[in-house]
């Protein structure tokens, strides 16, 4: 089941929740929207399900407009992220509940809605838990009841809105781990709304970053983090540390930094940031040839796996943080206050700051 949005736009009173925002998903695809509070992810979802409607645009499944017809011509499934369980009824009847309200014509047998019940909670991997109540289910637990809900009216679409954000860090990573491979198993076109980084990364096929009610960027997750098409995308997915200073004619000076950078060649002058990941500010003891910067550490902190270290560029004073292991750091054994020396990789200009 494709879906595809044409130039849709949303307003609420004075603000643009969607301006003129345009898409393709493929069918079978897990997709992601991601952006910070207020891009206008949530409001697509919702658009997209039949729940908000767009003020302009269009919305098609399969080719067939549905801009205009109710969530239950729409054939989709919802999952909320606090669950939206009844804690009146059993594991079983929350699953079963989409199938016992349908019209009677068109509402399978009680034996049939009990088998279809058996067979998601066997999918979900919650079998044993038929009986029980949500209050009775832990909080990764009830996420996959509502998914199996959703599931079984058999969804054209299977949307879900911060699926996983009620739940604790662990639970997260566990439960998102799942979905990939259950997503793998029934391949229904689906998208989730998340404002986390790692969780779109590892999760989708695709993923749609958003911002200010426009798509700044779609693609793979290799690709809009290797290849980001714009300041916002890069510094949105990961950490980053800024080299401000100019380009002329192909040629970058930044802090410090002197880069060669072709595709700005008709450059004159003009003002660039150039942006580079934490994990590719490169530390070292002694300088290596002319791409060394001297430096000085001022703060290290020690965050799981890895390490983060503050540093002070000696030309400018500006403050740059390195992300290292921690089998490297003992290796240097860095201190606060100790003289050392920064080298840049995947350095990324951009030519007149963009407003992020």
């Amino acid at each position: 089941m494709g879906i595809v949005i044409e130039n849709v736009h949303k307003q609420f009173g004075s603000f643009i929740a969607l301006n003129d925002v345009s898409l393709t998903i493929p069918s079978g695809e897990l997709v992601a929207l991601l952006g910070p509070s207020g891009s206008g992810k949530t409001t697509l979802l919702r658009i997209i399900a039949g729940l908000e409607t767009a003020d302009a645009g269009r919305i098609s499944f399969n080719g067939e407009e549905t801009t205009s017809r109710s969530v239950r011509e729409r054939q989709v499934g919802f999952v909320f992220q606090h669950y939206a369980l009844f804690r009146h009824l059993t594991v079983a009847d929350n699953v079963a509940f989409g199938l016992n309200v349908k019209p009677r014509a068109l509402r399978p047998s009680k034996k049939e809605i009990k088998e279809k019940v058996h067979d998601l909670l066997k999918l979900v991997q919650l079998e044993g838990l038929a009986d029980r109540y949500p209050a009775q289910l832990s909080g990764g637990q009830r996420q996959r009841i509502a998914l199996a809900r959703a599931l079984a009216v058999e969804p054209q679409v299977l949307l879900l809105d911060e699926p996983f954000g009620a739940l604790d860090a662990q639970v997260r990573v566990e439960l998102r781990r799942w979905l990939r491979r259950l997503h793998d198993e029934i391949h229904v076109t689906s998208v989730f709304v998340t404002h986390d980084q790692e969780e779109a990364l590892e999760v989708a096929d695709r993923i749609v970053v958003m911002n200010q009610g426009r798509i700044e960027q779609a693609g793979t997750p290799d690709e809009v983090y290797e290849s980001p098409a714009n300041p916002f995308v890069l510094n949105f997915l990961g950490h980053v540390n800024l080299f401000h200073g100019r380009v002329h004619q192909g040629q970058a000076r930044l802090g410090g930094l002197t880069l060669e950078t072709p595709e700005h060649a008709d450059a004159n002058q003009a003002s660039a940031i150039g942006y580079v990941r934490t994990h590719d500010i490169v530390v070292e003891r002694s300088a290596s040839a002319d791409a060394s910067i001297a430096a000085t550490v001022k703060h290290v902190l020690a965050v799981g796996p890895v390490v983060r270290v503050e540093l002070a560029l000696s030309e400018n004073g500006e403050i740059v943080e390195a992300e290292l292991t921690r089998e490297l750091f003992r290796e240097l054994e860095l201190k606060a206050g100790e003289a050392v020396f920064v080298r840049t990789r995947n350095v990324r200009v951009f030519v007149d700051d963009y407003q992020i």
